[in-house]
């Protein structure tokens, strides 16, 4: 039996969307081309809205019980700038290997009743003759079949370079910002604390973030192009020319391959088509710097989810202009604040003067560090 929704893609979007589709008793079939437990280029970082989001749905014990607690960020500039707060009594973030984080949403998602294919690709989408409207996928097996898979909905979850969306020319990468990430996994990595942190530089950023075992998760973005097809020597380069990391990273040994991503913004110009939602990255994206990427992606997967369950008898254009007024309340705000905050520290003066502003009211330090955190989520559910 073909089921009601297709979601293409089992990162966090596509995972949690399915699992709360799942449980209100629509048949979901949740598919990804990897197989799991996966390697995935991320902070690693869930602030404290990512958590409360997880706890009103009943999902955030293993990450509570096995995630490093984070209080707050630490960013860094030129000249000594060094600007640190934390979230506010109570509230904390987690850092959880991004593998373990995947698997448990798979598995939720199962147990919910979702029907999981992986090691299958998604091709294309599949057109009805109703008006070309969307009616399921083209799929490729991991032993070469190809098979269509017919559905209701299909949400495209599956990443800033989504084949579905990018098939509809419902997204595009824009000619600025054009960034990309190099990262990595590595021990004897010192003078790791309980605040994410974020090292501004000029033409770049470097993401530092605890991870199992006191290992490290490492993560340059820049948008300077030279050197990406090293992506390892550019990326200890930077790290062992910076002023305040060089000596913490001196005896760093990496822990995993290191990965090159980019370019990573995403434009979307619409929340779907018909017969078909965006949710995740594949909704737009653009490098969060603020540890607020996995939020952003759960906060998504959970509107498309929402608005299939509310308006299921709905015409399809209602249905999307439906999502695109909750993600416009729910999450514009905060990429609003994301891209103002790339602004301000791609300003040579930028966080110099935002260390000033914090110095002499330290309450703008602190709104900022709640707004990067989603603080105010995480207080509407408690």
């Amino acid at each position: 039996m073909d089921p009601d929704v297709i979601v293409s893609g089992a990162g966090p979007a596509g995972a949690f969307a399915a699992v709360l589709l799942a449980r209100a008793g629509v048949r979901v079939t949740l598919i990804d081309r990897e197989t799991f437990p996966r390697h995935k280029l991320c902070g690693d970082t869930l602030n404290p809205g990512g958590l409360a989001l997880l706890r009103r749905h009943r999902l955030h014990e293993p990450i509570e019980q096995h995630g490093l607690p984070l209080d707050g960020m630490l960013v860094t500039g030129e000249s000594g700038v060094r600007i640190s707060g934390t979230y506010g009594p109570g509230l904390v973030g987690r850092a959880w290997c991004r593998s373990a984080l995947d698997q448990q949403l798979l598995h939720a998602a199962a147990s919910a009743g979702a029907e999981v294919r992986t090691g299958v690709l998604v091709q294309e989408p599949y057109l009805s003759h109703a008006a070309g409207r969307v009616g399921g996928v083209r799929l490729k097996t991991g032993d070469g079949r190809s098979e269509v898979l017919r559905a209701r909905w299909t949400i495209a979850a599956d990443g800033r370079r989504s084949r579905l969306a990018l098939a509809l020319g419902l997204i595009r990468q824009p000619a600025q910002p054009r960034r990309w990430a190099i990262g990595t996994y590595a021990s004897g990595v010192s003078e790791l604390g309980t605040l994410g942190e974020m090292h501004v530089r000029r033409g770049h950023y470097i993401g530092v973030a605890p991870a199992a075992g006191g290992a490290a998760n490492l993560c340059l973005v820049t948008a300077d192009r030279a050197g990406l097809h090293d992506p390892a020597r550019r990326l200890w380069a930077a790290l062992h020319a910076d002023p305040l990391l060089r000596e913490r990273c001196a005896q760093a040994r990496p822990e995993a391959p290191v990965v090159l991503l980019g370019p990573l913004a995403v434009d979307a110009r619409t929340a779907g088509a018909p017969g078909l939602l965006l949710a995740g990255d594949a909704a737009g994206f653009i490098d969060p710097m603020t540890g607020d990427g996995l939020h952003l992606a759960l906060q998504g997967g959970r509107l498309a989810a929402d608005v299939l369950v509310e308006g299921w008898t709905w015409a399809d254009d209602a249905v999307i202009a439906r999502l695109q007024r909750r993600r416009r309340a729910v999450v514009g705000g905060k990429l609003r604040f994301n891209r103002a905050l790339r602004l301000l520290v791609g300003w040579p003066m930028g966080v110099r003067l935002g260390a000033v502003g914090a110095a002499v009211l330290p309450s703008v330090l602190q709104h900022v560090i709640a707004t990067a955190g989603d603080v105010s989520r995480a207080t509407e559910a408690a």
